[in-house]
């Protein structure tokens, strides 16, 4: 059996490997981040099980289905509470609950045994599993902004803004007067935020409004090329796996 842990806390990932080895299996690697993570598994053979973290040091591990076609198990370890925990109960995918029991790791990784035959690819339905973790429910999403410009701070009203986007390891917005302003958390941390109804992840860079899209154009491999009504600066891919979600979306 190969398997892979990802896990940002390293500790963490040294527990999980001993008490894996207690069961005369062999970690391959250990992973601590999503970049990393998604470097690894786009130039390596995907093992058969993974162990994955939910939050990683630079965004949620849903970020790697996003981005490559994964062909492993997946076993995720975390600390969510066993009402979000639902959302795993789909095809190949189990979950443990943190801090990791050795009688239910040993029957995670039995199960995974009985079961590796019929294993097929890995399919996440990243919107269910997300909007199960942050319970939207009950939660009140961002209607404005407070930004720092030199000695002042800017309001800007969350409707103004036509994206959030990454660059150099920044994140910023871009706003409906055609101003980009610098923010202070990472792109992960605005989307749980935003009102899901108004603002759609499309890539790993990109987070668009409803309201910003001023076409949308069939682009290559199965992928989709948004036009915003004044954002021009790059491209704006919504990634393959995410297509099928987008169009949900803006039906």
């Amino acid at each position: 059996m190969n398997v892979l842990i990802i896990e940002d806390e390293k500790p963490a990932a040294r527990r999980l490997n001993r008490m894996l080895a207690a069961l005369d299996i062999e970690v391959q690697q250990m992973l601590h981040s999503v970049e990393e993570s998604l470097n690894w598994l786009q130039n390596n053979t995907h093992p058969d099980l993974i162990f994955l973290d939910i939050q990683l040091s630079d965004g949620l591990s849903f970020e790697i289905f996003e981005e490559i076609e994964v062909k492993s198990a997946i076993i995720f370890t975390t600390a969510y509470d066993e009402y979000a925990l639902k959302a795993f109960k789909l095809n190949s995918i189990d979950y443990l609950l943190k801090p990791i029991d050795d009688d239910e790791l040993e029957a995670a990784v039995n199960q995974f045994r009985q079961q590796q035959p019929q294993q097929s690819d890995v399919q996440v339905n990243l919107d269910d599993i997300r909007k199960l973790l942050i319970n939207p429910v009950d939660r009140k999403f961002k209607k404005r902004l407070t930004i720092k410009v030199g000695q002042h701070i800017k309001i800007i009203h969350i409707n103004e803004v036509e994206c959030f986007y990454s660059e150099n390891k920044s994140t910023y917005i871009h706003t409906k007067e055609h101003r980009n302003f610098l923010l202070d958390n990472s792109l992960e941390n605005w989307q749980d935020q935003l009102d899901p109804e108004q603002f759609f992840r499309v890539n790993r860079t990109f987070i668009v409004h409803i309201n910003a899209i001023k076409d949308i154009v069939a682009y290559s491999n199965s992928r989709l090329k948004l036009i915003l009504n004044s954002y021009k600066e790059t491209e704006i891919i919504v990634s393959r796996d995410r297509v099928k979600d987008f169009k949900n979306w803006i039906d």
